[in-house]
């Protein structure tokens, strides 16, 4: 965070100087994304913290509401640099291609440096989204560094704001997915990455299951699987077996640990049914 804000400040002179709205752009972006490393920080600190009288999950969910606001801050800095570059390629202003070039530089390298510190630690969601923000700044600075240099040697000084919406284009295609994700979780959603259908009949199979309703899977936190289901069962007295052998699976094969069953004696004969069916 002090890396990326301290050189946002030196973008954000320079760029003024030299006219370039790539690299102010560039610098607002970093600015975001020092308070996107606040934000993925303060949401794993209190994602940790124990269960409570109030909290019966513990606070897990933080990291879905710190990837919402880490998004929603994505797509007020991609409007913003549209609005400018928009502007700036209506009325064209002299950039000096040297200072954006050297500065631009320099910054791709700091940003290279907190990716990789990023990507080195804990992978979630959370840290996706903090990562996404850095790697939408690396582009910039990219794009900044290509800027300065087509206009050192060429003089065409459109190529700034042009770039600038082609980054913006970039880091609003990850923000939206990143949004949808964390809206996704927030909601209680199937983790996107499992199928209702396939889980139920998994299950279903389990020697013993007669079929399977009521079945809900949601997250807590990205990496925290939670699944309920209600098992009708031939024989109650074989159920400490099939309890065994259903967790065996859920965990061996959707990576699901957090499980909660309830049995009942089968009444019918039905192997497994999605929810809209059997409404």
């Amino acid at each position: 965070m002090a890396l990326t804000l301290g050189y946002a400040a030196v973008e954000a002179v320079v760029g003024w100087w030299a006219g370039s709205l790539a690299l102010v752009a560039d610098a607002g972006h970093m600015v975001n994304d020092a308070g996107a490393l606040v934000i993925a920080a303060a949401a794993s600190w209190v994602g940790r913290r124990p269960v409570s009288q109030l909290h019966s999950y513990g606070l897990g969910r933080a990291e879905f509401l710190a990837a919402l606001v880490n998004s929603l801050g994505l797509l007020v800095l991609v409007a913003w640099i549209s609005v400018s570059a928009v502007q700036r390629w209506q009325v064209p202003q002299a950039v000096h291609g040297e200072a954006v070039s050297l500065t631009a530089a320099l910054g791709l390298l700091i940003n290279i440096g907190v990716a990789w510190l990023l990507f080195r630690g804990e992978q979630n969601l959370n840290t996706r989204a903090a990562l996404l923000h850095v790697v939408g700044d690396l582009l910039g600075s990219v794009a900044a560094l290509i800027a300065g240099v087509v206009i050192v040697f060429t003089g065409w000084t459109p190529i700034d704001p042009l770039l600038s919406l082609v980054i913006g284009a970039l880091i609003l295609v990850s923000s939206l997915r990143l949004l949808r994700q964390a809206l996704h979780g927030i909601m209680e959603g199937v983790p996107l990455h499992l199928s209702l259908e396939e889980i139920g009949q998994e299950m279903a199979c389990i020697p013993g299951v007669i079929s399977v309703h009521d079945l809900h899977v949601w997250s807590i936190a990205s990496e925290e699987i939670m699944l309920s289901a209600h098992l009708s069962v031939a024989d109650m007295a074989r159920w400490e077996g099939i309890l065994a052998e259903s967790r065996k699976l859920l965990h061996e094969r959707f990576g699901i640990d957090h499980v909660t069953l309830q049995p009942e004696r089968a009444v019918q004969a039905i192997s497994w049914m999605p929810i809209e069916e059997r409404e």
